[in-house]
């Protein structure tokens, strides 16, 4: 899904004025969402953030996208994501750059035309050895109609909370919500 990139190491100041917005606005964003306001979506801010709740899971838009060490092009590419529509989740925004976890928990930060708000998901990427039923419904008892292996990406359609409707390639059915990377707990997507 990625490949490192060889960097070589610079002499940079410190950026913590950067971080310390960052944290900020990760602050306001969790005191927002605990307060219930992170119902609607909000405008875009006039410091170029998205005004969108954070956390939230978005998708990559580019079979080839620059993670960086801080939220400008003067820091170093961490790593680079080589496959379009993998699920990652905001985590803080400073400006018009995103800082983005992936599954196996890597942070780092790219630049907000890199996401969508297209909705894909991983199935259970943890699991090593083991597949994941897809259903022909929303059930534990529905018929199985396919076992996806780990890290199987698909389209999220819906979720109810326990069970999503995930479309990929030649697969649509659902899965419990639990098995999935790129949706929370209980969340309901329509």
């Amino acid at each position: 899904m990625r490949k490192d990139v060889p960097v070589m190491p610079k002499m940079r100041p410190h950026r913590m004025p950067s971080l310390v917005a960052a944290a900020l606005a990760l602050a306001v964003s969790a005191a927002s969402v605990l307060a219930g306001g992170a119902a609607a979506p909000a405008r875009a801010a006039e410091d170029g953030t998205s005004g969108l709740p954070v956390p939230r899971f978005v998708s990559l838009k580019a079979d080839t996208v620059n993670v960086r060490n801080g939220p400008n092009k003067d820091h170093d590419v961490s790593w680079v994501f080589t496959r379009a529509g993998l699920p990652v989740e905001v985590t803080a925004e400073y400006g018009t750059w995103r800082r983005i976890r992936d599954s196996d928990g890597s942070e780092g930060w790219v630049y907000h035309s890199m996401v969508s708000l297209r909705r894909t998901a991983l199935v259970a990427p943890w699991l090593k050895g083991e597949t994941v039923p897809l259903r022909a419904g929303p059930d534990a008892e529905a018929r199985v109609v396919a076992q996806l292996e780990p890290k199987v990406l698909g389209v999220v359609k819906s979720c109810d909370g326990k069970f999503c409707r995930l479309s990929g390639d030649g697969f649509d059915g659902y899965v419990q919500q639990a098995q999935l990377f790129g949706v929370y707990p209980n969340e309901k997507v329509e």
